[in-house]
């Protein structure tokens, strides 16, 4: 069976999807179960979490 050629736009959406996948940010369980602790204590909203632990 022949492997179909990639074309240009194939190989810059794989290579965006690498990028996204290794730039994402990953918390460990500790640090997840700080955030939603801070939320459900209404200290501050939720969007305001959201906008902080997103930098």
């Amino acid at each position: 069976m022949m492997k179909k050629p990639e074309t240009s736009k194939d190989a810059a959406d794989k290579l965006v999807k690498n990028i996204r996948r290794k730039a994402r940010q990953t918390y460990s369980a500790e640090e997840k179960i700080r955030i939603v602790l801070a939320g459900l204590r209404g200290e501050e909203s939720i969007s305001v979490l959201c906008r902080r632990k997103a930098v």
